[in-house]
């Protein structure tokens, strides 16, 4: 995308550094409605049609949500980097402010206008959905400390179930579970009342190894399949699309996978590959056959994850259940 006027920006909790890449301005405000009241008043004082206008900010969470749903409002065009890649593209760096960065991320944005993509509105269920997943998630890693905890003080102090610091902790656990119980009834509630979600959330549990969690998850991360229509681009996003790893003659690597991943999806794909390996009988199969010819574990099961992220892309596709192939004798 070509567009005039590229904004970097650099936000953190309480304030957000603009900088203007073509007249080399820069703007600090609070990280509010009020700063960004002042961020359109110092657009219009520098005369730049806010049609024209690409914003390029990190990912950063919930810092910034309020900015993004002002963006929108307004129609200005925004795209998100990764953090990373705008570090890298930086070369080397003496010194560091916020000032600074928001200039870097306008720099960044000029050099690559070309391949910046404008983030569309999420649909407020699916970001609702998002929300409840993010906490129910947050709760899961609660009460799972918690009852390693309590096995931990059980085995090294000897304590009895009735000792308070047992039960206080045990009462914990309890609440937990009947709260993301709640959070889990209220994101089953929103799926089943938009039908292409519903649909696609039960044709993804067609798949042997893919759970509830897995079809939640994946539902949220693609967008309801919109985000991302092909499966190799969701595997790269993953971390389980294997990429070559060689130089010239003196670099033989091996193929492996990047470190670069969306590290939930992929402990998800993990887990519904070590089930699919056990409960499916094709890939079982696949399973004993390939590391009986020497091929290592890990790598097998990476391909076993590869399958299944494939075969839950192909029945939202043709829209029809997961049918196993025939097995020969």
């Amino acid at each position: 995308m070509k567009v005039p006027h590229i904004i970097g920006a650099d936000l953190s909790k309480k304030s957000i550094d603009f900088a203007s890449h073509p007249f080399r301005s820069h703007l600090k405000v609070e990280n509010n409605s009020s700063g960004f009241r002042d961020l359109i008043r110092w657009l219009n004082k520098q005369n730049i049609d806010r049609s024209e206008v690409m914003m390029v900010m990190e990912h950063t969470g919930l810092y910034s949500y309020r900015l993004e749903q002002f963006l929108h409002q307004r129609h200005i065009s925004f795209a998100k980097v990764s953090g990373l890649e705008i570090k890298r593209s930086m070369g080397l760096v003496r010194g560091k402010s916020d000032k600074a960065d928001a200039r870097r991320i306008a720099q960044y944005g000029f050099e690559k206008a070309h391949r910046l993509e404008s983030v569309q509105p999420v649909d407020v269920r699916l970001e609702r959905l998002q929300m409840l997943q993010s906490t129910r998630d947050k709760l899961v890693k609660d009460r799972a400390g918690l009852i390693t905890r309590v096995k931990e003080y059980r085995q090294a102090y000897d304590l009895k179930k009735s000792d308070i610091i047992i039960t206080s902790q045990l009462r914990v656990i309890k609440f937990l579970t009947e709260e993301i119980k709640k959070l889990n009834d209220a994101m089953k509630a929103i799926v089943e009342a938009e039908k292409t979600v519903s649909d696609n959330y039960h044709l993804l549990q067609s798949v042997k190894g893919v759970g509830e969690v897995l079809a939640m998850t994946a539902i949220i991360k693609t967008r309801n399949f919109t985000r991302f229509t092909k499966a190799r681009k969701f595997s790269c996003y993953c971390g389980t699309a294997p990429f070559e790893n060689t130089s010239g003659i003196s670099l033989k690597g091996k193929t492996r996978v990047s470190h670069l991943a969306d590290k939930r999806m992929k402990t998800l794909l993990d887990m519904a590959a070590k089930s699919a390996i056990q409960h499916d009988k094709e890939l079982r199969e696949y399973y004993l056959r390939r590391t009986e010819n020497g091929k290592s574990k890990m790598s097998t099961i990476n391909v076993v994850r590869n399958k299944i992220l494939y075969r839950m892309f192909a029945v939202i596709k043709r829209r029809t259940p997961y049918q196993p192939l025939p097995m020969t004798a």
